[in-house]
């Protein structure tokens, strides 16, 4: 066969549908997915960075054997805290994930909160072969220890002033992983971005996002939810978990780092559920920043249906004009 003939077939081939449900936490994006998947023939990816831990099961609200029933569920609690995993990981076994059920004639279906997570998945954005380097990495940790955050920006804005623009001074974390990906690759992260845009989309997406329309119905919901999480109880599976060997990223889930003090006598239990109640809100505050900058979202109120099953239907009929070959 001619490389010509190789490159139509190439360009004939189909894209892979995926359906994403993303928003705030506390908007029932699992009970929605589950729903979905029934109807639609689909099996669910988690997309939530915290929901990947085993031992976090309360505290992050994973989604138990009894309510997903018989829905195939991937990448939820298959992870221990003491383990690290970086987004280029989740990627990478999300696509094969995505792939394989496709394969299946089956619909994936996307569910989370992690935005990240959801934009470095299905935006075809690169990433470094080793992933992380972490003898660069501690490297650099130790520089900000001797030198301050600013001589690292420095040597940012020299090798990458598009993105030293985009990183905020005091942000640490971003810093040095930009400088980290520069020593472990030789390309900037400006470079590796460009490099990103120019890979064509593998996936035919649509998403739906779930929100309320009043903003005080989502915080209330989220109290709710910490007390729901407080009787199942979240204080004994937060003390096992504090006192196993976690990863850093383990460590500073919500609903868990908050509990430090009070295990230390510090503060009371009332002052430790108000601390994860004010948290989660901003929380979830930054998850709506996230995603509504995404245009291509389909928003359901939640608080403009009369139930949930009402949220299911119009979110069925959306997928169904859509992905019309898939359902």
């Amino acid at each position: 066969m001619a490389v010509r003939d190789v490159l139509v077939v190439i360009s004939m081939k189909k894209e892979i549908s995926v359906l994403s449900v993303v928003g705030p936490t506390a908007t029932y994006k699992t009970r929605l997915s589950i729903e979905l998947a029934k109807r639609l023939n689909g099996e669910i990816i988690n997309a939530d960075s915290m929901q990947i831990y085993k031992e976090m099961k309360i505290g992050t609200n994973r989604p138990t054997q009894v309510e997903t029933g018989e829905v195939a569920c991937h990448l939820f609690g298959f992870l221990s805290v003491s383990e690290i995993f970086s987004v280029a990981s989740y990627v990478k076994i999300a696509r094969e994930l995505i792939k394989e059920i496709s394969n299946r004639n089956k619909f994936p279906i996307l569910c989370g909160g992690t935005g990240l997570y959801i934009k470095s998945l299905l935006s075809d954005n690169t990433f470094l072969k080793d992933g992380t380097n972490f003898k660069i990495r501690a490297k650099l940790e130790d520089m900000v220890k001797n030198q301050g955050i600013n001589e690292l920006f420095l040597k940012l804005k020299k090798i990458d002033p598009e993105a030293s623009n985009r990183i905020h001074i005091n942000d640490k974390k971003r810093i040095i992983r930009a400088l980290e990906l520069y020593y472990s690759s030789g390309k900037t992260l400006t470079e590796q971005n460009n490099l990103s845009k120019n890979i064509p989309l593998k996936y035919n997406v649509r998403t739906i996002g779930l929100n309320y329309s009043k903003r005080e119905n989502l915080y209330s919901k989220i109290n709710s939810r910490v007390d729901s999480m407080i009787s199942r109880g979240l204080v004994q599976e937060v003390c096992e978990v504090l006192s196993m060997q976690c990863s850093k990223t383990a460590r500073s889930a919500i609903g868990y780092k908050e509990f430090t003090d009070f295990l230390k006598s510090k503060c009371s239990l009332d002052e430790v559920i108000e601390k994860v109640k004010t948290k989660t809100r901003r929380y979830a505050k930054r998850q709506l920043t996230w995603f509504l900058k995404d245009e291509s979202v389909f928003w359901i109120y939640i608080d403009d249906y009369k139930n949930f099953n009402e949220v299911i239907l119009k979110a069925e009929s959306f997928a169904k004009s859509h992905f019309a070959q898939n359902c």
